[in-house]
């Protein structure tokens, strides 16, 4: 079993990420895990915050010369502004004179980062958390509730990548479908994971030139008129084996644990496996992916093949052998340059949301994050299908499941013929 959290605030001293259940011998450095954190930054319509605020990463235990130890994985990524954010964020307490300075820059607008948050933003956890937790104001809810808190998912994502590549040749890839109105043709081809290079290139991790030139246009209309984009972001999985997941219990279905990992995305308000809601409006004699023969299937591949993939790789809550297809709906940012109306908790009044610097679209990052997501809750149910406390012990079981899988195919050719 793959178990992960995350802790910190959006501008505390850092944030964490702790793994346990990982694997020893997955071969990784803290290189592969800046470099997951660099994929995050990046994408058309991020906001100033990305330019200045740098991730300082530290791997504090479960690793030792490349290759995880069986143990814990704890890893830290600090936060570079933290010196601005040291009084308004300290866990001790502060007097209130204090927060009435500047954070040594000579500019007094500096204080207003010290002022109480009593207007709410429309679509944001403010209120409700403000309300749930009896706060009077929605710091201290924000500073969780941010998407900053991702960070730490994206380098728990980039172990469990790790593990299911090299215990299990799993490959991972991900891009945006949607911006705004703007969106990919039905008919476009998908990308696969040597696209990699490619999609981290675009500026909104777009596979369709054409259709990415047309998206970087609303999005850069967006911040003209002081708006926010959101959008539709696709994780696909290449080569994963038949039988992960089970039908037997609604917590063990992966598409519903998938569902869970996406829709706890900050700011996801939908997921789709496969071909989703187009699939609800089709016959079921043409929503079906008819099950083929393989005389001779690759290795690797499934004995039965697929005509079609409109499930998305997923039948039952488990894998089918086919490339899973999930896909998230993020909407607009709720930190609109054109504040909505709101009330202000501490009178009572009508008034504007609060307006804290932010993305215009945070598409793009959101693919990486999703893909993140989808990599441990594909990493756990891996774990899960084969045990192991090492990757060789791993591929030793997946080894000794694809042995059986081509049994059962050679009984079932046997009998037909």
């Amino acid at each position: 079993m793959l178990r992960w959290l995350t802790a910190g605030e959006s501008h505390g001293p850092s944030l964490l990420s702790l793994l346990d259940g990982v694997p020893a011998g997955i071969e990784l450095t803290s290189d592969d895990l800046k470099d997951a954190l660099a994929r995050r930054r990046l994408g058309h319509g991020r906001g100033s915050r990305q330019k200045f605020e740098q991730d300082v990463l530290t791997i504090h235990g479960g690793l030792r010369h490349g290759r995880t130890l069986g143990s814990p994985l704890a890893i830290e990524i600090a936060n570079s502004e933290w010196p601005k954010w040291e009084k308004v964020m300290s866990a001790d307490p502060v007097p209130r004179e204090d927060l009435l300075i500047d954070a040594g820059t000579g500019d007094e607008r500096e204080i207003a980062r010290n002022r109480p948050l009593s207007r709410p933003r429309p679509g944001h956890a403010d209120l409700s958390g403000m309300l749930k937790y009896g706060f009077d104001e929605a710091r201290p809810v924000l500073e969780r509730a941010s998407a900053r808190e991702t960070a730490a998912r994206v380098v728990a994502g980039r172990v469990a990548a790790a593990l299911l590549e090299q215990a299990a040749g799993i490959r991972l890839v991900s891009h945006t479908l949607a911006v705004g109105a703007t969106s990919v043709p039905e008919d476009a081809p998908l990308p696969t994971p040597d696209h990699l290079a490619q999609l981290d290139a675009d500026p909104l991790r777009c596979f369709h030139e054409g259709t990415s030139e047309a998206m970087v246009a609303e999005v850069d209309a967006a911040k003209s008129d002081g708006d926010t984009l959101g959008g539709v972001v696709e994780v696909l999985a290449y080569g994963l084996p038949v039988g992960l997941g089970s039908h037997t219990q609604w917590d063990r279905k992966l598409d519903g644990r998938l569902a869970q990992a996406i829709m706890s995305i900050q700011a996801m308000k939908g997921v789709e496996i496969g071909d989703g809601f187009a699939t609800a409006a089709r016959r079921g004699s043409v929503a079906h992916d008819e099950i083929l023969v393989a005389p001779s299937p690759a290795e690797g591949a499934s004995a039965y093949p697929r005509a079609t993939n409109r499930a998305g790789g997923l039948e039952g809550g488990m894998t089918n052998g086919e490339v899973l297809r999930v896909r998230g709906a993020l909407k607009p940012i709720s930190t609109v340059p054109r504040a909505l109306r709101t009330v202000d908790v501490a009178t009572g009044e009508q008034t504007t949301a609060n307006h804290q610097r932010s993305d215009t679209c945070a598409v793009a990052p959101a693919a990486v994050i999703a893909e993140a997501v989808v990599a441990l809750t594909l990493a756990d149910a891996l774990l899960e299908k084969t045990g192991g406390d090492s990757i060789a012990e791993i591929r030793a079981h997946l080894e000794g499941t694809r042995a059986l899988q081509d049994e059962l195919s050679r009984r079932g050719e046997a009998t037909s013929s």
